[in-house]
């Protein structure tokens, strides 16, 4: 292009876009890329379900700095997002560096550990049977699709803590941490659940020995009604504030603990039983179990009376009569 000027043709040239220096953005003046960054997680951990008891889980577990990427999985759309837009904004007060969620599965792949608290609640009139074909229905669409996205991974099925409850109630009676009350609930989680109490004892002195007639009908201090408390307290806290939540998170991050850092200790969990204390069935329940790297890894024979063997066996056959009619 030439322009006039006092009679003389002068040369202009004109910048196209191309030509302008791009500008650096505030992150590029800032910091420097040496190594590309590795994005598979090492302790990547899974929450399927956003409820009380999955918010419960996912804050414990944040906390305790046990995973390096949560992602949590519902299919509410909303409350999904709201909760880890909240968990996101709190990132400040913990180490895990990403938080991650969404309905479909794929948020889930490569995790070390799945969690799972989805499932149905009871209904009014509905029977136990009903209750428990549902939750089956619900897990069948559920396990599949997490073993799809994490081959590999363990997965935890969330229910209540039993022993947790014993114990506690157990040291508020004695006036002693139940860290140091040692006791142990097993069978099926509710009405007919085993307290062992021939082996409570606090710093390996048997309660037991000092009173024969412990939990007991005849015994006089009524240790027995911690057992009804512990059967007892769930129903009650559903009744106050609606659902059960923070002593479950709790307890299922402690699981966590064990099973990522490989610290292979003691808890009662439910593992399959048949063979045990002449059960035929193939049937789950609660019994003390060792906890590592590879989930359970082994089971503490536990030496019962006559009495708690007895009701070890009447708990499996609550359990077996339901699952029996059960349709896979």
């Amino acid at each position: 292009m030439r322009v006039i000027n006092s009679g003389s043709l002068i040369p202009l040239k004109l910048h196209c876009p191309c030509q302008v220096l791009k500008m650096s953005t505030v992150k590029e003046q800032l910091i420097e890329n040496l190594i590309e960054e590795d994005k598979v997680s090492q302790s990547k951990i899974t929450i399927v379900g956003t409820g009380a008891v999955g918010m419960a889980c996912a804050i414990c577990i944040l906390l305790k700095d046990l995973a390096d990427e949560l992602a949590l999985v519902d299919v509410a759309a909303d409350k999904l997002k709201g909760e880890t837009m909240d968990l996101q904004h709190g990132s400040l007060f913990f180490n895990t560096s990403k938080i991650v969620s969404g309905k479909d599965y794929s948020v889930s792949a490569n995790s070390k550990l799945v969690i799972v608290t989805a499932g149905a609640r009871q209904q009014e009139g509905e029977s136990r049977l009903a209750l428990v074909q549902r939750n089956v229905n619900i897990m069948k669409s559920i396990i599949p699709t997490i073993v799809q996205h994490s081959p590999d991974c363990k997965m935890l099925i969330v229910s209540n803590p039993d022993s947790a409850r014993f114990r506690y109630l157990i040291g508020k009676k004695l006036g002693v941490h139940p860290t140091s009350c040692h006791g142990w609930i097993i069978g099926e989680h509710g009405d007919s659940s085993v307290p062992l109490w021939s082996g409570v004892n606090v710093a390996g002195v048997a309660l037991k020995t000092l009173d024969p007639k412990l939990g007991t009908d005849s015994d006089k201090d009524q240790w027995k009604n911690i057992h009804k408390q512990v059967i007892g307290s769930a129903y009650e806290i559903i009744k106050l504030k609606g659902y059960t939540s923070w002593a479950i998170g709790l307890s299922v991050t402690d699981l966590v603990g064990s099973i990522l850092k490989n610290l292979r200790r003691v808890h009662p969990v439910s593992t399959m039983v048949k063979g045990l204390y002449g059960i035929k069935e193939e049937i789950f329940l609660s019994i003390p179990c060792v906890l590592g790297r590879n989930g359970v890894s082994d089971i503490v024979k536990v030496n019962l009376n006559s009495e708690e063997e007895a009701l070890f066996k009447k708990s499996a056959n609550t359990l077996w009569n339901v699952q029996k009619d059960l349709t896979f």
